[in-house]
């Protein structure tokens, strides 16, 4: 015997059926799947161990700053490059309180290679007590057209 179903139980079913298909399709809509988990991660670890390799160089350059010794020709060059008018011959002075224990030298001259205004500048920093007295020396070319080519010798 066959049991026959009314009209509201069969549309009862029916609602069911449609909501359950509908919380299926939406569940399957919003979650995640594995492979997008995988790939955002994927993206953070790279972002943070490149973020981790930068601050790793950067504490590394730190380190290499601070270790450093204080006082070198570049900055008696900077002091050069401050003004435009080179004398010839030697100049010497001192750091003053900044750096009580060392000096500087220079020896100005023409550039034998060039006769287009270009001078010789040798700078030489002394520790004025120890055992290594030349702390550090360069030799930089400066243009200066206004300086005379002859000078104290």
């Amino acid at each position: 015997m066959k049991c026959e179903m009314s009209g509201a139980a069969r549309q009862m079913r029916d609602e069911r059926r449609a909501l359950r298909s509908a919380s299926c399709v939406a569940r399957h809509t919003t979650a995640f799947s594995l492979v997008e988990v995988m790939i955002a991660l994927a993206i953070f670890f790279m972002a943070v161990f490149a973020i981790l390799g930068l601050m790793s160089s950067v504490l590394r350059n730190a380190r290499l700053l601070q270790s450093k010794k204080g006082v070198e020709a570049g900055m008696v060059a900077a002091r050069l490059a401050l003004t435009n008018k080179l004398t010839l011959g030697v100049d010497s002075g001192d750091f003053g309180d900044m750096y009580p224990d060392y000096s500087w030298m220079t020896d100005t001259y023409p550039d034998p290679n060039t006769t287009n205004g270009l001078f010789q500048v040798d700078i030489v920093v002394q520790r004025n007590s120890g055992s290594k007295p030349v702390e550090s020396q360069m030799s930089i070319l400066r243009f200066s057209p206004d300086t005379p080519t002859s000078g104290p010798q």
